[in-house]
């Protein structure tokens, strides 16, 4: 099965109600693991092109908060219907579990024992400052978290998060997370004739 683990980074100056608002975020990039090759790489606005090929031949997309801010905000630039697309998003599994949200700093820390890198405001102010590569790095970081926590999760059935004080299990049901799924392609709008 070829997953394509990815995250987004993204600019806006808008907020609706204390939350981003996706329909105003512009991509900045987009950074992506490729189970079939095990390389991470990214791609800016004007790169896209190259990454609708990758997306087009995987069989699943795995995200944290995916299906509601990555997905969204890429299928404003890809010119078919990446919902159609098989997603995993690990915020949405853990959520299933606790009722509530998890932040992927707080899963990663306990789980893994290291965060992020650093957060989105920071990578919103090196994309202003034209630092581009800086952005990359972060965007690479948190996919490679991202990667990690689902082949954690697969191993051992669990993610962990701290709760107060207590490190806690969020037991998971990953029994069809790394199953391909035989259904006809959905996706070819930029594959040659």
């Amino acid at each position: 099965m070829r997953a394509i683990t990815f995250d987004i980074e993204s600019i806006s100056d808008s907020m609706v109600r204390g939350r981003i608002d996706v329909q105003e975020q512009e991509l900045t990039v987009v950074a992506i693991h490729d189970s079939k090759t095990g390389e991470y790489s990214s791609y800016t606005k004007e790169e896209l092109p190259r990454l609708w090929h990758i997306l087009e031949h995987a069989d699943m997309l795995i995200g944290f908060n995916s299906d509601a801010f990555d997905i969204p905000l890429l299928n404003r630039y890809y010119p078919g219907d990446l919902t159609r697309l098989r997603s995993l998003d690990l915020l949405v599994e853990v959520q299933k579990v606790l009722g509530r949200r998890i932040r992927l700093q707080s899963l990663a820390e306990a789980t893994l024992g290291r965060g992020k890198a650093g957060d989105g405001l920071k990578a919103v102010e090196w994309w202003k400052e034209e630092k581009q590569e800086l952005v990359r790095a972060y965007c690479i970081e948190d996919v490679r978290l991202t990667r990690e926590l689902y082949d954690y999760a697969l191993a051992h059935g669990a993610l962990k998060y701290k709760d107060l004080l207590d490190i806690r299990d969020i037991k998971l049901d990953t029994s069809l997370w790394d199953r391909t799924i035989t259904a006809p392609p959905t996706m070819t709008h930029t594959l040659p004739l």
